[in-house]
Protein backbone atom coordinates (compact mmCIF):
# COMPACT_ATOMS: atom_id res chain seq x y z
CA UNK A 1 0.00 0.00 0.00
CA UNK A 2 1.24 3.48 -0.87
CA UNK A 3 0.58 6.17 1.72
CA UNK A 4 1.08 9.93 1.37
CA UNK A 5 1.55 11.50 4.81
CA UNK A 6 0.58 15.14 4.46
CA UNK A 7 0.37 18.31 6.53
CA UNK A 8 1.94 20.65 9.04
CA UNK A 9 2.34 17.97 11.71
CA UNK A 10 5.39 17.73 13.97
CA UNK A 11 6.18 14.25 15.29
CA UNK A 12 8.84 15.56 17.67
CA UNK A 13 6.24 17.39 19.75
CA UNK A 14 3.21 15.20 18.91
CA UNK A 15 4.59 11.66 18.50
CA UNK A 16 1.25 9.92 17.90
CA UNK A 17 1.30 10.53 14.14
CA UNK A 18 4.85 9.24 13.98
CA UNK A 19 3.64 6.00 15.58
CA UNK A 20 1.11 5.55 12.77
CA UNK A 21 3.75 6.13 10.09
CA UNK A 22 6.23 3.83 11.80
CA UNK A 23 3.61 1.12 12.10
CA UNK A 24 2.64 1.33 8.44
CA UNK A 25 6.28 1.06 7.39
CA UNK A 26 6.70 -1.95 9.68
CA UNK A 27 3.98 -3.69 7.67
CA UNK A 28 5.86 -3.01 4.45
CA UNK A 29 3.75 -0.08 3.29
CA UNK A 30 5.45 2.64 1.27
CA UNK A 31 5.09 5.92 3.14
CA UNK A 32 6.09 9.22 1.53
CA UNK A 33 5.95 12.35 3.68
CA UNK A 34 5.09 15.84 2.50
CA UNK A 35 5.49 17.76 5.71
CA UNK A 36 5.98 21.43 6.57
CA UNK A 37 5.70 21.75 10.38
CA UNK A 38 3.79 24.80 11.49
CA UNK A 39 6.05 25.34 14.48
CA UNK A 40 3.16 25.79 16.92
CA UNK A 41 2.14 23.41 19.68
CA UNK A 42 -1.41 22.66 20.73
CA UNK A 43 -1.48 25.40 23.37
CA UNK A 44 -0.40 28.15 20.96
CA UNK A 45 -2.76 27.00 18.22
CA UNK A 46 -5.73 26.97 20.58
CA UNK A 47 -4.74 30.38 21.97
CA UNK A 48 -4.43 31.88 18.51
CA UNK A 49 -7.75 30.46 17.38
CA UNK A 50 -9.49 31.60 20.58
CA UNK A 51 -8.17 35.18 20.35
CA UNK A 52 -9.55 36.88 17.25
CA UNK A 53 -6.69 39.37 16.92
CA UNK A 54 -4.19 36.48 16.60
CA UNK A 55 -6.07 34.58 13.90
CA UNK A 56 -4.55 36.59 10.98
CA UNK A 57 -1.04 35.67 12.16
CA UNK A 58 -2.03 32.01 12.33
CA UNK A 59 -3.60 32.10 8.88
CA UNK A 60 -0.54 33.82 7.41
CA UNK A 61 1.71 31.14 8.85
CA UNK A 62 -0.59 28.41 7.55
CA UNK A 63 -0.73 30.00 4.09
CA UNK A 64 3.05 30.01 3.75
CA UNK A 65 3.21 26.33 4.68
CA UNK A 66 0.31 25.53 2.36
CA UNK A 67 2.04 27.03 -0.66
CA UNK A 68 4.97 24.69 -0.11
CA UNK A 69 2.70 21.75 0.73
CA UNK A 70 0.57 22.23 -2.38
CA UNK A 71 3.58 22.45 -4.70
CA UNK A 72 5.36 19.42 -3.21
CA UNK A 73 2.14 17.49 -2.61
CA UNK A 74 1.02 17.64 -6.23
CA UNK A 75 4.48 16.65 -7.46
CA UNK A 76 4.65 13.63 -5.15
CA UNK A 77 1.05 12.71 -5.85
CA UNK A 78 1.61 12.57 -9.60
CA UNK A 79 4.80 10.53 -9.18
CA UNK A 80 3.62 8.08 -6.51
CA UNK A 81 -0.15 7.76 -7.06
CA UNK A 82 -0.81 6.90 -3.39
CA UNK A 83 -3.66 4.66 -2.31
CA UNK A 84 -4.50 6.94 0.60
CA UNK A 85 -3.59 10.36 1.99
CA UNK A 86 -3.00 10.46 5.74
CA UNK A 87 -3.32 13.95 7.27
CA UNK A 88 -1.31 14.50 10.43
CA UNK A 89 -2.34 15.39 13.95
CA UNK A 90 -3.68 18.93 14.42
CA UNK A 91 -4.70 18.83 10.78
CA UNK A 92 -7.99 20.72 11.17
CA UNK A 93 -6.98 23.08 8.37
CA UNK A 94 -4.62 20.78 6.46
CA UNK A 95 -7.37 18.27 5.76
CA UNK A 96 -9.27 20.90 3.77
CA UNK A 97 -6.22 21.49 1.59
CA UNK A 98 -5.75 17.73 1.16
CA UNK A 99 -9.37 17.32 0.06
CA UNK A 100 -8.90 20.02 -2.59
CA UNK A 101 -5.54 18.71 -3.85
CA UNK A 102 -6.14 14.97 -3.89
CA UNK A 103 -9.65 14.51 -5.17
CA UNK A 104 -10.65 10.92 -5.73
CA UNK A 105 -8.18 9.55 -3.16
CA UNK A 106 -9.37 8.53 0.33
CA UNK A 107 -8.40 11.09 2.98
CA UNK A 108 -7.66 9.84 6.50
CA UNK A 109 -7.52 12.45 9.27
CA UNK A 110 -5.72 11.72 12.54
CA UNK A 111 -8.13 13.72 14.70
CA UNK A 112 -6.73 13.27 18.17
CA UNK A 113 -8.28 16.41 19.64
CA UNK A 114 -11.40 18.51 19.12
CA UNK A 115 -10.43 22.18 19.07
CA UNK A 116 -13.51 23.40 20.95
CA UNK A 117 -13.18 20.67 23.58
CA UNK A 118 -9.51 21.48 24.14
CA UNK A 119 -10.22 25.21 24.42
CA UNK A 120 -12.88 24.59 27.08
CA UNK A 121 -10.49 22.34 28.99
CA UNK A 122 -7.93 25.15 29.00
CA UNK A 123 -10.27 27.77 30.35
CA UNK A 124 -11.98 29.30 27.31
CA UNK A 125 -15.61 29.91 28.27
CA UNK A 126 -18.46 28.74 26.09
CA UNK A 127 -19.45 31.45 23.63
CA UNK A 128 -18.69 32.60 20.14
CA UNK A 129 -15.05 31.47 20.37
CA UNK A 130 -15.84 27.88 21.21
CA UNK A 131 -18.67 27.99 18.65
CA UNK A 132 -16.19 28.95 15.93
CA UNK A 133 -13.79 26.25 17.06
CA UNK A 134 -16.67 23.78 16.93
CA UNK A 135 -17.34 24.85 13.35
CA UNK A 136 -13.66 24.24 12.58
CA UNK A 137 -13.93 20.75 14.05
CA UNK A 138 -17.01 19.89 12.02
CA UNK A 139 -15.51 21.23 8.77
CA UNK A 140 -12.41 19.12 9.31
CA UNK A 141 -14.44 15.99 10.00
CA UNK A 142 -16.58 16.48 6.90
CA UNK A 143 -13.47 16.73 4.73
CA UNK A 144 -12.19 13.30 5.80
CA UNK A 145 -13.26 9.88 4.54
CA UNK A 146 -11.87 8.24 7.68
CA UNK A 147 -11.66 10.00 11.05
CA UNK A 148 -9.08 8.39 13.33
CA UNK A 149 -9.62 8.92 17.07
CA UNK A 150 -7.88 7.49 20.11
CA UNK A 151 -10.74 6.31 22.34
CA UNK A 152 -14.40 5.28 21.97
CA UNK A 153 -15.27 8.25 24.16
CA UNK A 154 -13.71 10.62 21.63
CA UNK A 155 -15.35 8.75 18.76
CA UNK A 156 -18.72 9.38 20.41
CA UNK A 157 -18.13 13.12 19.90
CA UNK A 158 -18.20 12.78 16.11
CA UNK A 159 -21.53 14.10 14.72
CA UNK A 160 -24.05 11.31 14.11
CA UNK A 161 -24.13 11.88 10.37
CA UNK A 162 -20.38 11.22 10.22
CA UNK A 163 -20.21 8.45 12.83
CA UNK A 164 -19.65 5.74 10.22
CA UNK A 165 -16.35 7.44 9.30
CA UNK A 166 -14.94 7.18 12.85
CA UNK A 167 -12.23 4.63 13.63
CA UNK A 168 -10.59 4.16 17.03
CA UNK A 169 -6.81 3.65 16.91
CA UNK A 170 -4.95 3.78 20.26
CA UNK A 171 -2.06 6.22 20.60
CA UNK A 172 0.74 3.71 21.16
CA UNK A 173 4.42 4.53 21.65
CA UNK A 174 7.35 5.02 19.24
CA UNK A 175 10.05 2.35 19.11
CA UNK A 176 12.69 4.38 21.04
CA UNK A 177 10.50 4.10 24.14
CA UNK A 178 10.69 0.30 24.02
CA UNK A 179 14.45 0.53 23.66
CA UNK A 180 14.86 2.82 26.67
CA UNK A 181 14.08 0.29 29.39
CA UNK A 182 16.74 0.29 32.08
CA UNK A 183 17.03 -0.95 35.61
CA UNK A 184 16.93 2.22 37.75
CA UNK A 185 19.94 2.64 39.98
CA UNK A 186 19.67 1.52 43.58
CA UNK A 187 18.45 3.90 46.22
CA UNK A 188 15.15 5.76 46.54
CA UNK A 189 12.12 4.90 44.41
CA UNK A 190 12.12 7.27 41.44
CA UNK A 191 8.89 8.76 40.09
CA UNK A 192 8.51 10.85 36.91
CA UNK A 193 5.81 13.06 35.46
CA UNK A 194 6.17 14.73 32.06
CA UNK A 195 3.83 16.76 29.91
CA UNK A 196 1.97 20.02 29.64
CA UNK A 197 0.74 21.44 32.92
CA UNK A 198 -2.85 21.86 31.72
CA UNK A 199 -6.09 21.07 33.56
CA UNK A 200 -6.36 17.72 31.80
CA UNK A 201 -3.06 16.63 33.36
CA UNK A 202 -4.14 17.42 36.91
CA UNK A 203 -0.60 18.40 37.88
CA UNK A 204 -1.74 20.35 40.99
CA UNK A 205 -3.02 17.03 42.33
CA UNK A 206 0.50 15.66 41.95
CA UNK A 207 1.84 18.77 43.68
CA UNK A 208 -0.42 18.17 46.67
CA UNK A 209 0.62 14.51 46.78
CA UNK A 210 4.25 15.61 46.82
CA UNK A 211 3.46 17.81 49.79
CA UNK A 212 1.99 14.77 51.58
CA UNK A 213 5.22 12.90 50.87
CA UNK A 214 7.63 15.63 51.95
CA UNK A 215 9.00 13.49 54.80
CA UNK A 216 9.57 10.43 52.63
CA UNK A 217 13.24 10.63 51.68
CA UNK A 218 13.06 7.25 49.94
CA UNK A 219 10.89 8.66 47.12
CA UNK A 220 12.43 11.01 44.55
CA UNK A 221 10.42 12.90 41.94
CA UNK A 222 11.23 14.32 38.51
CA UNK A 223 8.71 16.82 37.11
CA UNK A 224 9.15 17.73 33.44
CA UNK A 225 7.19 20.33 31.50
CA UNK A 226 5.52 23.72 31.67
CA UNK A 227 2.07 25.23 31.30
CA UNK A 228 -0.70 27.12 33.03
CA UNK A 229 -0.75 24.94 36.16
CA UNK A 230 3.01 24.79 36.71
CA UNK A 231 3.09 27.63 39.25
CA UNK A 232 0.33 26.22 41.44
CA UNK A 233 1.90 22.76 41.24
CA UNK A 234 5.28 24.05 42.39
CA UNK A 235 3.71 26.03 45.20
CA UNK A 236 1.84 22.93 46.44
CA UNK A 237 5.01 20.82 46.30
CA UNK A 238 7.39 23.46 47.67
CA UNK A 239 7.99 21.70 51.02
CA UNK A 240 9.20 18.52 49.29
CA UNK A 241 12.96 18.75 48.75
CA UNK A 242 13.09 15.47 46.84
CA UNK A 243 11.78 17.02 43.62
CA UNK A 244 13.77 17.99 40.51
CA UNK A 245 12.03 20.31 38.06
CA UNK A 246 12.75 20.63 34.33
CA UNK A 247 10.87 23.07 32.12
CA UNK A 248 11.83 21.16 28.99
CA UNK A 249 13.65 18.02 27.83
CA UNK A 250 14.53 17.28 24.21
CA UNK A 251 12.18 14.67 22.78
CA UNK A 252 15.13 12.48 21.75
CA UNK A 253 16.37 12.36 25.36
CA UNK A 254 13.00 11.85 27.02
CA UNK A 255 12.65 8.04 26.61
CA UNK A 256 15.96 7.34 28.36
CA UNK A 257 15.15 9.77 31.17
CA UNK A 258 11.72 8.26 31.79
CA UNK A 259 13.13 4.74 31.51
CA UNK A 260 15.53 5.46 34.38
CA UNK A 261 12.57 5.80 36.77
CA UNK A 262 10.51 3.16 38.55
CA UNK A 263 7.13 4.87 38.15
CA UNK A 264 5.56 7.07 35.48
CA UNK A 265 2.57 9.18 36.52
CA UNK A 266 -0.34 9.62 34.12
CA UNK A 267 -3.10 12.21 34.35
CA UNK A 268 -5.28 13.22 37.30
CA UNK A 269 -7.53 15.97 35.90
CA UNK A 270 -11.23 16.01 36.79
CA UNK A 271 -12.67 17.78 33.74
CA UNK A 272 -14.75 16.12 31.00
CA UNK A 273 -11.80 15.87 28.61
CA UNK A 274 -9.68 14.09 31.21
CA UNK A 275 -12.36 11.40 31.43
CA UNK A 276 -12.19 10.68 27.69
CA UNK A 277 -8.48 10.26 26.96
CA UNK A 278 -5.63 7.84 27.39
CA UNK A 279 -2.60 10.16 27.38
CA UNK A 280 0.65 9.61 25.51
CA UNK A 281 2.58 9.31 28.75
CA UNK A 282 0.90 6.12 29.97
CA UNK A 283 1.70 4.34 26.69
CA UNK A 284 5.24 5.69 26.70
CA UNK A 285 5.86 5.06 30.39
CA UNK A 286 4.70 1.45 30.06
CA UNK A 287 6.84 0.99 26.95
CA UNK A 288 9.84 2.30 28.91
CA UNK A 289 9.26 -0.33 31.59
CA UNK A 290 7.87 1.96 34.28
CA UNK A 291 5.02 1.12 36.59
CA UNK A 292 2.09 3.37 35.70
CA UNK A 293 -0.18 5.20 38.14
CA UNK A 294 -3.01 7.22 36.65
CA UNK A 295 -6.61 8.32 37.22
CA UNK A 296 -9.38 5.77 37.42
CA UNK A 297 -11.25 6.42 34.17
CA UNK A 298 -13.04 4.05 31.83
CA UNK A 299 -10.79 4.55 28.76
CA UNK A 300 -7.60 4.13 30.78
CA UNK A 301 -8.85 0.99 32.54
CA UNK A 302 -10.00 -0.38 29.21
CA UNK A 303 -6.59 0.17 27.63
CA UNK A 304 -4.26 -0.68 30.52
CA UNK A 305 -6.26 -3.23 32.50
CA UNK A 306 -4.19 -4.73 35.33
CA UNK A 307 -0.99 -3.20 33.93
CA UNK A 308 -1.49 0.02 35.95
CA UNK A 309 -2.65 1.26 39.33
CA UNK A 310 -5.55 3.72 39.48
CA UNK A 311 -6.56 6.46 41.89
CA UNK A 312 -9.65 8.70 41.83
CA UNK A 313 -9.14 11.75 39.62
CA UNK A 314 -8.06 14.77 41.65
CA UNK A 315 -7.37 12.73 44.82
CA UNK A 316 -3.91 13.71 46.02
CA UNK A 317 -4.17 11.71 49.25
CA UNK A 318 -4.97 8.53 47.34
CA UNK A 319 -2.01 9.11 45.03
CA UNK A 320 0.31 9.67 47.99
CA UNK A 321 -0.99 6.49 49.65
CA UNK A 322 -0.26 4.36 46.58
CA UNK A 323 3.23 5.81 46.26
CA UNK A 324 3.96 5.07 49.94
CA UNK A 325 2.76 1.50 49.48
CA UNK A 326 4.99 0.88 46.47
CA UNK A 327 7.99 2.46 48.19
CA UNK A 328 7.49 -0.05 51.02
CA UNK A 329 6.89 -3.02 48.72
CA UNK A 330 9.60 -3.51 46.07
CA UNK A 331 8.08 -6.87 45.09
CA UNK A 332 4.76 -5.27 44.12
CA UNK A 333 6.61 -2.47 42.36
CA UNK A 334 8.66 -4.92 40.30
CA UNK A 335 5.55 -6.91 39.41
CA UNK A 336 3.71 -3.79 38.27
CA UNK A 337 6.66 -2.72 36.14
CA UNK A 338 6.70 -6.16 34.50
CA UNK A 339 2.95 -6.05 33.79
CA UNK A 340 3.22 -2.61 32.22
CA UNK A 341 6.13 -3.65 30.00
CA UNK A 342 4.31 -6.80 28.86
CA UNK A 343 1.11 -4.88 28.09
CA UNK A 344 3.11 -2.37 26.05
CA UNK A 345 4.98 -5.08 24.14
CA UNK A 346 1.78 -6.85 23.11
CA UNK A 347 -0.52 -3.88 22.57
CA UNK A 348 1.28 -0.54 22.19
CA UNK A 349 3.91 -1.08 19.48
CA UNK A 350 3.51 0.83 16.20
CA UNK A 351 3.06 -2.40 14.24
CA UNK A 352 0.19 -3.55 16.48
CA UNK A 353 -1.46 -0.14 16.75
CA UNK A 354 -1.99 0.30 13.00
CA UNK A 355 -3.50 -3.13 12.25
CA UNK A 356 -7.08 -1.90 12.48
CA UNK A 357 -6.27 1.18 10.41
CA UNK A 358 -4.69 -0.89 7.65
CA UNK A 359 -7.66 -3.25 7.55
CA UNK A 360 -10.05 -0.31 7.36
CA UNK A 361 -8.14 1.37 4.53
CA UNK A 362 -7.96 -1.92 2.62
CA UNK A 363 -11.72 -2.39 2.94
CA UNK A 364 -12.25 1.21 1.83
CA UNK A 365 -10.10 0.67 -1.26
CA UNK A 366 -11.88 -2.55 -2.15
CA UNK A 367 -15.25 -0.87 -1.76
CA UNK A 368 -14.25 2.00 -4.04
CA UNK A 369 -13.15 -0.39 -6.80
CA UNK A 370 -16.08 -2.82 -6.51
Amino acid sequence: MKVLAFGTYDTTTHPRFGVLLEGLRAHGDEVVEVNRPLGLGTARRVAMLAQAWRVPALLARVLLRWIALAREGRRVYRAERPDVVLVGYLGHLDVRLARWLFRGTPIVLDHLIFAADTARDRGVRRGWKTWLLGCLDRAALRAADVIVLDTPEHAAMVPKELADRALVVPVGAPTPWFESRAQPAGGPMRVVFFGLFTPLQGAPTIGRALRELADWEDIEFTMIGSGQDLSSTRVAAAVNKQVTWYDWVDSADLPAIVGSHHICLGIFGTGPKALRVVPNKVYQGAAAGCAVITSDTRPQRSMLGEAALYVPAGDAEALATVLRRLADDPVELAALRKKAAERAATGFTPEVIVKGLREHITALKQGSTA
